[in-house]
């Protein structure tokens, strides 16, 4: 056993006011995504948490990268196949995390996920390098196999066999997410554990705007 509760740390890299928010939660979410780019201490700036939850009503979050932010929403790829795909098939309800520990800056996001239309999907998925379209299309993600040789192998005569080819086909099973909001928490990391929590919510098609107890 190894005893943590002495473990501590002082926040006082930032504060969050009522003057610096937005209408539009999106417009900070810009600004604090833009502060953390310019961090040279965080290097993947756009990973994040997605947290699904699984038909038998038990979460499940692992780390996947944002590809894309718009007005609209936060977008991700992956395989439709996959243990989130089939999650989000049945519950589209997620929860994206964001943090950013040089900044002390946390945004929580939760949303409903759709699936993009098949035209954004395929200009993402050929502007990626060769390998990793190859690799989006041998790997069964999420399946049980039985060693790594046959993820090379796999790899190994996909590439024999489209090593002609302008352009290879995007997989039917692989495409993009588009997470839409309805809820947005600004954390703000302060001293005393006296932490600044904003919270967007969306009402009838309008953001409303609150403050929570840390």
């Amino acid at each position: 056993m190894k005893d943590l509760s002495n473990k501590r740390k002082i926040y006082n890299q930032g504060y969050l006011s009522e003057s610096d928010l937005k209408d539009n939660p999106m417009e900070l979410f810009r600004d604090w995504y833009l502060l953390a780019e310019q961090s040279d201490k965080i290097s993947e700036v756009n990973a994040m948490a997605l947290s699904t939850v699984e038909d038998n009503m038990i979460p499940r979050t692992r780390r996947v990268l944002l590809k894309q932010f718009s007005w609209e929403g936060f977008i991700f790829y992956t395989n439709y196949h996959s243990r989130k795909g089939k999650a989000i098939e049945t519950n589209p309800n997620v929860c994206l995390n964001f943090y950013w520990e040089d900044l002390e800056k946390q945004i929580i996001v939760n949303g409903k996920a759709e699936k993009l239309p098949a035209n954004l999907s395929d200009g993402y998925f050929h502007s990626r390098p060769l390998g990793s379209q190859l690799g989006a299309i041998v790997s069964p993600q999420s399946e049980i196999i039985p060693n790594r040789e046959f993820l090379e192998n796999q790899l190994y005569k996909l590439e024999e066999s489209t090593k002609d080819l302008d352009e290879i086909k995007r997989p039917d099973h692989w495409g993009g997410y588009i997470v839409k909001p309805y809820q947005i928490e600004f954390w703000q990391g302060r001293p005393n554990r006296l932490h600044d929590r904003i919270v967007y919510i969306l009402q009838d098609f309008d953001w409303i705007i609150q403050r929570y107890a840390p």
